[in-house]
């Protein structure tokens, strides 16, 4: 089964008439690790905000994990996040709470059970290699660390696909290299990841499959 189906999708924004994807087909198979590159406007974060419901297509269709999800009602779509975990560049934690926290509160938002917080944060944390995090807060850590947490807040509710915009963006090279061995690692234990990054050069040495997407002009 086709983690992600796209087909011939458009989308133009209503508010100023640029067109972010036009025609943009695109398969994921499952376990795939793709990474979706290009300049700077052609759509790719775009893409990301289709796939998560938070936009609709001008035109096109997407299945996710067999289902359309132009026909998920607005009510549902919460239902339908938590087959997705997602990694944002600027990371997005709740400043006030610290790292174990904030992975928590993501965890029984998403329907996660009260008894089995402790275990599966441990256990997470651990892949990660941040043990000793738990009681920090964001503004105590590297931007790596918060990074790592982040990673630990998507996978928290085991999704079937990881989305992954410029995780690395904001990172020095040494925490860029680590972000990207752990989502390999994420992968290969099963998940599928589908990442966007402006970094071409890292990403070529990296076992993925690697689209490109190009601006009509």
């Amino acid at each position: 089964m086709s983690a992600v189906l796209i087909d011939r999708v458009t989308k133009i924004y209503e508010d100023n008439g640029a067109v972010a994807l036009k025609d943009f087909s695109l398969e994921v198979k499952m376990g795939e690790f793709v990474a979706i590159v290009g300049s700077s406007g052609v759509g790719k974060t775009t893409l990301l905000k289709l796939l998560l419901k938070e936009l609709e297509p001008t035109s096109g269709s997407i299945n996710v994990l067999g289902q359309n999800i132009l026909n998920i009602s607005h009510s549902d779509i919460p239902y339908y996040r938590r087959q997705l975990g997602v990694i944002f560049q600027d990371y997005r934690l709740i400043p006030y709470e610290n790292a174990y926290n904030n992975v928590k509160l993501a965890m029984l938002a998403a329907g996660g059970r009260k008894k089995d917080v402790t275990s599966r944060i441990s256990g997470i944390f651990r892949m990660l290699g941040i043990d000793k995090l738990h009681k920090r807060y964001p503004k105590e850590m590297s931007g790596g660390e918060c990074q790592k947490v982040c990673m630990a807040r998507a996978l928290v509710n085991r999704p079937s696909i990881l989305l992954a915009d410029e995780p690395t963006g904001n990172l020095d090279p040494v925490s860029s290299e680590e972000i990207f061995r752990l989502l390999e690692i994420i992968n290969r234990q099963g998940t599928t990841v589908i990442l966007v990054t402006h970094d071409h050069e890292r990403i070529k040495r990296f076992p993925c499959r690697v689209v490109e997407i190009r601006s009509e002009e």
